[in-house]
């Protein structure tokens, strides 16, 4: 009596490995020993044992009676050895074979449940938004046109043009597969593909919507209210539920995405939650203060100028920014002040400025003196 294989040894794995670490070793192995990859006098029988390990303890069952009474079965051993692996080999391909599905196939892989295919829901769609400084800082409403596939109304989304013209497939008998059983060297093994005639859907339709065409979809262009949040920024992307693509007769929609693009403004700079903005001050405010106006996003704003000011000086009026998208915080508005230099003079102030030049050559001739 032959002596019964150590399966675990074969593949080099514990007796307590998963089927995912079974699954990885036989992966690795038979791409090391198959015949196609290794010329070597023994690949083709060392191939042979990696499979007839990975088909045993691949297979819960069998596993379980290997554990048990270390043998697989007679039925297994008897129509696993009269095999010839020069088919197997070939049917499985050479070097772009792909183990994982021949593991899924062949041990305990996902087989077909008989449901029909899943029917998929609607196309997402994306627009693109362009909205102004305002909208982003306050929040805003905008409603747009979307073009996009709707549910057909006449049929309700099922594409026929009655209920009683939706008759159930009678190449698959309502499955939406259709089953192919061959024998392969580990026992008998089905194999399921999308039916042609009904296309998964396990139905079809004798008269077809005149609407539609039997598609139960048709294109229409729909107004949308798209709420913008206080604080987007650019780039910031929403999403409307089921405001895309109608689904397959009459599974759920799409979702929209809108896109939103925060345009430049005259006046404002964007910087984060922060504004920036540059304000003219003439010379005289400058250098003896006073209060200037200062545009803000919810109109004018006094900005005291205290004495001595220079230009490009900033001056940070708090809260006046933008709210942050994410949380209560609002940013701050940024002031920064530019001299202004009249190009006009009237007689008057050409003579007062050149009292005031004569007065500040007189105090730089007294520090002179000082200094030296």
């Amino acid at each position: 009596m032959p002596k019964e294989k150590d399966y675990y040894k074969i593949l080099g794995v514990g007796k307590n490995a998963t089927k995912e670490e079974i699954k990885a070793s036989y992966k690795k192995l038979a791409k090391q020993y198959h015949p196609d990859l290794n010329k070597s006098p023994d690949a083709a029988e060392k191939f042979k044992e990696i499979n007839e390990a990975a088909a045993v303890l691949g297979d819960d069952a069998k596993r379980v009676q290997y554990n048990q009474y270390g043998t697989a079965g007679g039925q297994f051993q008897q129509g696993f050895s009269g095999f010839d692996f020069s088919d197997f080999m070939s049917d499985i391909g050479g070097f772009g074979m792909d183990f994982d599905s021949i593991f899924e196939n062949f041990f305990g892989g996902s087989r077909s449940s008989g449901r029909t295919r899943r029917r998929q829901r609607g196309s997402d769609l994306r627009y693109d938004m362009e909205i102004e400084l305002e909208d982003a800082a306050f929040g805003a409403a905008k409603a747009i046109n979307v073009p996009r596939l709707e549910e057909c109304e006449k049929c309700n989304g099922t594409g026929a043009k009655s209920k009683s013209d939706i008759a159930t497939c009678d190449e698959c008998g309502g499955r939406g597969v259709s089953t192919r059983t061959q024998r392969t060297p580990f026992g008998l093994f089905s194999t399921t593909t999308t039916c042609r005639k009904c296309r998964g859907q396990g139905r079809y339709i004798k008269n077809e919507c005149p609407e539609c065409d039997g598609k139960g979809v048709v294109r229409k262009t729909r107004k949308i209210e798209v709420k913008i949040p206080k604080g987007a920024v650019d780039g910031t992307n929403l999403r409307i539920q089921n405001e895309g693509e109608a689904g397959e007769y009459g599974t759920d929609s799409g979702d929209l995405y809108i896109v939103v693009h925060v345009g430049p403004h005259k006046v404002f700079e964007r910087h984060g939650s922060d504004l920036y903005v540059k304000v003219p001050v003439s010379f005289t405010t400058a250098a003896l203060g006073g209060l200037i106006d200062v545009p803000t996003l919810k109109g004018k704003a006094e900005l005291k100028i205290p004495a001595g000011t220079l230009s490009n000086t900033i001056f940070r009026m708090k809260g006046l920014g933008i709210p942050d998208l994410h949380s209560h915080h609002h940013g701050d508005e940024n002031v920064e002040v530019i001299i202004s230099v009249p190009e006009k003079l009237t007689k008057k102030q050409r003579q007062l400025l050149e009292e005031f030049e004569k007065e500040s050559k007189k105090e730089k001739g007294f520090l002179k003196g000082v200094f030296g």
